[in-house]
Formats: C-alpha cells, sequence, structure tokens
C-alpha cells in the first residue's frame, strides 16, 4: 500500500517538475535563439526529452492507479471499479477529464521530444525556436491541469469501490479512438510551432515545407483513423445505425481534419515552386487553432454533447484563453511578419499549382461551413435568447457541393504538370476514368430505380476519384510502363492509395444513404418477417450476466431463400454501478452489405421492438478511411518526406544564395 501511494505522490511531483522544465525550454532556447548563443539553444533538447519523460512517468503513475484500483485517488474513484475487465480499467485513465489532459500533454510532449531527437539536420536557431513554441504550449496546458483539473487529488477516507466508467465508454473502440484523435490534434502543434518560429526568424522557404510536412502527414494521418475509429463505435456501439450525426465533437475533429489536409497540399507548392507562402502559414496556425477550439467545446459545457467529458464553464474559460493566447498571439505575428512572406514561384491559371489553390479553398471553405453550422446555435443563444438546432439537413446540403466540387477536380489536378500545365492532354488521358465512372454510374442508377441520386453521383464521383488515381501513377511511369511501377517513389503510391481511399469512402457513403432499407417493429417470440430480401426470426430473449453488467440478449435468425444467412445475439445491457442502459447491436459484417439488428424493450402487449437495417457498402466507408491512413504512412516512409530528409540541403542552398 505504501508503495502504491509513493508511486501516485511521486507522479505528481514529476508532473510538476515537468511543468519547471517546460519553462525553461520555452525562456532559454528562444533568448539563444536572439543572442546566437549556442549553449542556450542546445539546451532545449535535452529539456524537450526531460519534459516527455517526466509527463510520461506522471502518466504511467495514474495508469498504475487505475490498473491496481487505488480508491484513494479520487479520479480512480470517480471513473473506476474493481469488477471492471483491465482494458477498460486503463481506458478510464483517459475517459475523463483530467486523465484525458494528462494524455493531452503527454503527446504534445512526445511530438516535442521526437523533434529533438529526429531534427538533427535542422538549422540550430530554428530548431530552438520550435522546441521552445512547442514548450511555450506545453506550459499553459500544465499549468492548467495543475492549477484546475489535477488527476492526483486524494480523499481523506478511501471507499471500498468506485463509481465505474460511464458504460458508453467501456468498449474496445472508444479504448483506442481517444489517442489517436489526440495524436492528430495535438501532432497539429508542430506545424504550428514550425509556423510561429518562420514567423519569428523572418524565413519561410522550400526547406521549411520540406520540414513541416512530414509533422503534418503524420497529424492527419492519426486524425484519420481516430475519426475512423470514433464513426465505427458510433455505428455498432450507438444502436442508432447511423456513421456520422454532425454533433459538434465530431464537427471539432473534422474540421482540423480538413485544414490538414489543405495545409498538406499548400506545403507542397511551397516546396516545389515557393508559393503560398503566407497562406501555409495562415492554415498551420488555424488547424491547430481548431484543435483547441476542439478542446473547448468537449470541456467547457457551451455545447451539448453525448461526446462531453466536462460541463465546467471555469476550465472552458481557462481554455479560452489559452486559444486566444496562443492563436490570436500567432496571428498577431503573422500580421506583423506579412511582408517577409512574399512568394517567388509564378504559374499559370491551369497547373498544378492553380489546382492546389482550388483544393486548398474548397477544403477551407467547407471547414468554415462545418465552423458556422457548429456555433451558429450557441451564437443566437447569446446574441438572439433563441435556442436552435443545426442538423444533418443543413450540413448535408452546405458542405457536400464543396466535396463534389473537390472530388471533380482532384484527378485532374493530379495530372496537371508544375507552372504551366495542358487540360486537354490530362483530360485526354483519364477519359477511360471518366467512361468507367459514368458506366458503373448508370449501372448503380439502374439497380437502384426510384431512389435516391445519391447513388449514381456517388458511384460516378467515387469511381472518378479511385480510376484517377490509378491513371496518375500509370502516367508517372512514362514510357517504361509497367516495369518502372513498382520503383515509383513511395510518396506517389501513398498520394494514390489515400486519394484512392477517398473515392472508397464517398462509394461507401452514397451507396449506403441511397441503398439502405429500415425496418421498425415489435416482433413475438417466434415471428418471422422480411426486410429486403432477407427473412428475419426472433427465436428467443434470455437474460445473460455479465462481467459488470445484466445483458437481455435477443437469439435472430437470419435466412435468404431458405439458407441460413446469420445468427445474430443483439443485447440490452444494464450496468448496476453506474445504473446506465447501453444498446449493443448485432451486425453480421460483409463485403457488400450489413445486416444490423437491434433489439429493444419489451412492449405492453407482448413482444419487443426489434429495429432492422440492411446497409449497403457500409464497410467501405472505414475501409477507404484506412487506405488514406495507409497512404498517408507509406508517403511518411518515404525517405524524402522523413523528418528534415534532404531539407538540410535545401537550407544551404538557400542561404548561399542569398
Amino acid at each position: 500500500m505504501y508503495m502504491r501511494n509513493m508511486i501516485v505522490e511521486l507522479g505528481h511531483f514529476a508532473l510538476i517538475l515537468a511543468f519547471g522544465t517546460a519553462l525553461l525550454q520555452t525562456v532559454v532556447p528562444l533568448v539563444g535563439a536572439q543572442k546566437g548563443w549556442r549553449g542556450w539553444m542546445e539546451m532545449a533538447t535535452p529539456a524537450a526529452t526531460a519534459q516527455f519523460l517526466l509527463i510520461a512517468f506522471a502518466f504511467g503513475a495514474v495508469s498504475w492507479a487505475f490498473l491496481t484500483s487505488d480508491f484513494s485517488v479520487l479520479l480512480v474513484y470517480e471513473n473506476s471499479h474493481s469488477a471492471k475487465p483491465w482494458l477498460y480499467k486503463l481506458t478510464g485513465v483517459w475517459g475523463n477529464h483530467e486523465g484525458s489532459m494528462l494524455l493531452w500533454v503527454l503527446i504534445l510532449s512526445a511530438f516535442g521530444a521526437a523533434a529533438a531527437m529526429f531534427g538533427t539536420n535542422l538549422p540550430l536557431p530554428l530548431k530552438a525556436r520550435v522546441l521552445a513554441v512547442q514548450a511555450s504550449i506545453g506550459v499553459a496546458f500544465l499549468a492548467f491541469i495543475l492549477f484546475t483539473s489535477n488527476p492526483f487529488l486524494r480523499i481523506e477516507v478511501p471507499p471500498m469501490d468506485g463509481r465505474d466508467l460511464n458504460p458508453l465508454l467501456q468498449d474496445p473502440g472508444l479504448a483506442f479512438h481517444p489517442p489517436f484523435l489526440y495524436l492528430g490534434y495535438v501532432g497539429l502543434s508542430m506545424s504550428f510551432s514550425f509556423a510561429v518560429a518562420a514567423l519569428i526568424e523572418g524565413r519561410v522557404d522550400a526547406a521549411w515545407a520540406r520540414w513541416v510536412r512530414p509533422w503534418t502527414l503524420a497529424a492527419w494521418m492519426f486524425l484519420t483513423v481516430g475519426i475512423a475509429l470514433g464513426s465505427w463505435w458510433a455505428y455498432y456501439e450507438l444502436g442508432w445505425g447511423g456513421f456520422w450525426f454532425w454533433d459538434p465533437v465530431e464537427n471539432a475533429s473534422f474540421m482540423p481534419w480538413l485544414l490538414a489536409a489543405a495545409l498538406l497540399h499548400s506545403a507542397i507548392v511551397v516546396e516545389k515552386r515557393e508559393s503560398l507562402k503566407s497562406w501555409t502559414v495562415l492554415l498551420a496556425i488555424l488547424a491547430f487553432g481548431f484543435s483547441l477550439l476542439g478542446t473547448f467545446i468537449v470541456r467547457s459545457g457551451v455545447i451539448t454533447s453525448v461526446h462531453a467529458f466536462a460541463m465546467d464553464p471555469a476550465r472552458g474559460v481557462a481554455i479560452l484563453i489559452v486559444l486566444a493566447l496562443f492563436v490570436g498571439g500567432a496571428l498577431t505575428l503573422f500580421a506583423a511578419r506579412a511582408t517577409a512572406l512574399e512568394a517567388k514561384g509564378v504559374f499559370g491559371m491551369v497547373s498544378r499549382e492553380a489546382a492546389l489553390v482550388l483544393n486548398n479553398i474548397l477544403l477551407a471553405v467547407a471547414a468554415f461551413v462545418v465552423f458556422v453550422g457548429t456555433i451558429w446555435p450557441l451564437v443566437a443563444q447569446m446574441l438572439l435568447g433563441r435556442v436552435l438546432s443545426v442538423g444533418a439537413p443543413f450540413f448535408e446540403a452546405a458542405f457536400t457541393p464543396f466535396m463534389v466540387v473537390l472530388a471533380i477536380v482532384l484527378p485532374v489536378g493530379s495530372l496537371l504538370a508544375w507552372k504551366r500545365g495542358d487540360l486537354t492532354r490530362s483530360l485526354r488521358a483519364l477519359l477511360p476514368a471518366l467512361i468507367l465512372a459514368f458506366a458503373l454510374a448508370a449501372l448503380a442508377w439502374t439497380v437502384g430505380t426510384g431512389r435516391s441520386i445519391l447513388a449514381p453521383v456517388g458511384t460516378a464521383l467515387g469511381v472518378w476519384i479511385i480510376a484517377g488515381a490509378a491513371v496518375d501513377l500509370w502516367q508517372r511511369t512514362g514510357t517504361s510502363g509497367a516495369s518502372r511501377l513498382l520503383r515509383l517513389p513511395r510518396a506517389d503510391w501513398g498520394k494514390a492509395i489515400s486519394h484512392a481511399g477517398l473515392g472508397v469512402t464517398i462509394l461507401g457513403i452514397s451507396l449506403l444513404m441511397a441503398w439502405q432499407e429500415e425496418d421498425i417493429r415489435t416482433a413475438a417470440l417466434g415471428e418471422s418477417f422480411q426486410v429486403g430480401a432477407y427473412e428475419l426470426t426472433l427465436n428467443s430473449v434470455d437474460e445473460v450476466p455479465g462481467p459488470n453488467y445484466r445483458s437481455l440478449m435477443a437469439d435472430v435468425t437470419v435466412t435468404r431463400d431458405g439458407a441460413q444467412v446469420a445468427r445474430l445475439h443483439p443485447e440490452k445491457r444494464f450496468y448496476p454501478v453506474a445504473a446506465m442502459p447501453t444498446t449493443e447491436a448485432a451486425i453480421q459484417n460483409g463485403v457488400l452489405r450489413d445486416i444490423y439488428v437491434v433489439i429493444g424493450d419489451a412492449q405492453e402487449g407482448g413482444g419487443y421492438a426489434v429495429r432492422t437495417y440492411i446497409k449497403p457498402f457500409a464497410n467501405w466507408i472505414w475501409g477507404g478511411a484506412i487506405l488514406m491512413a495507409l497512404g498517408g504512412l507509406m508517403s511518411l516512409s518515404d525517405r524524402r518526406l522523413r523528418v528534415a530528409a534532404g531539407a538540410a540541403r535545401l537550407s544551404r542552398a538557400a542561404v548561399a544564395a542569398e
């Protein structure tokens, strides 16, 4: 017991030391870079490593308290229970406000330590400033944790057991969703730190863009996986049959994803053509700014959401101050340094640069549309005194047109030449992709006659992007053909796979929304009923005990043309400690369709409420997201895009040219 208590106290002490280390890392390297003092600048690297190790120890101490059910720690008492499986005890560490903030700063310090370790080719003044800016963010959030959200608070008389974790979070999907999401959210801090450091230094060039791209790509990749995991969890866990609700917290993760995608593409223009410098720096600031906005939305209580961690206005004000300080300060510095970001490269209206500019405009405006829809209910309530709700119809009507245009432009832009392209030549190369897209769209329309226009339009756009990515790869082989295909740089393959992943996701979303079938009824035991091409029979409903819950489990047989397709067991669970029910959908997954069954409460007249969906191409949505993330990983593995690889040569060449 004494040793367990000591570990927790040492964790608290380590967090305080990390705060002091972050303060030193913020001040000393910045002064050193300004004065040209090499020793002071070099101090940033060991400080970044030490800060990470101290926070990792603090996080480990909290994790140990959860795994050993140390209910003398207030956080453990409020978010755990001795009967929980060990995985959900560990999930409890970040399934709350205080623990999730500790994970937030752990990832922040991990990115700083990674930049210190892998940034050996960075010019020392730039590296010192980047790590100092990164540490300053750590100072703000470590102070926030220590003074308003301390995870190490004790209970004077420890209780025998805890209050348990929110049952909705006791799920494998939710065990991994927050860490990946935070890796994306917080990973954008590196792009922000590079942007602010460049503004302080007054230099944004091709080398800077080469350094920024891998960090942005890694953050975008993690954010893609995090969003996909959250969508997948909502699909199978909440029992409502959907994959995206346009919930404020969902939107809070989607906006940085859109801006990070825009930042990735604009950084390419800076690297290749020394253009869009101001816009790229601004995107780096805004992408991280929207990540901070997401943190505010989740924790302030200003917007009601099933995903919200805390409903504390005081904490919300503190986070709002941090957001205003960093984003406001960065934008002020951006305004002051605007003249130093003069673009050098020129390009024609028909060129890859112009296509990337259009790509950026579409992504940025789409993010702004989502922002307006998310924040408008709050603005209306504060300024107009009206309670408004902005739901899926608004987002689908306002957001979708920008994505349609983006999908049309994407394959064409990939084939255009830098500086001045030939639109006719690019379209001629894409003609087979266009024919295939329209052919499959016509097939979709034929199969789904009388259904939504989403099926043919979505099919055409999805196939257009996928086939366009394939044509782009083939065009890069030149006259060598297939023999050179496997020798193409991994970045080229990564781009094609990511673009194809977007096409697969568009296909999945459009075909699911156009062709899904839904049936809601009260079914008696032994009753059979038809849903689409399938016949379902409710065989039985039994009470089944779980490790820390009671379950009402149904047994449903699914047949097609007399042959059994699946035997499903949807559940209605009740967690007595949390006094909360959950719905566990039963899903028979398939490549081309899912059979989705939900059991409800017993009805007064007898029988049970049963909700059934036939969902075509549902898994293509997350399959596309996986492809996008894999494409990002493949690009990241390209030697040319690894942190600082080759950038030092570009930087030295730029300095020599001055």
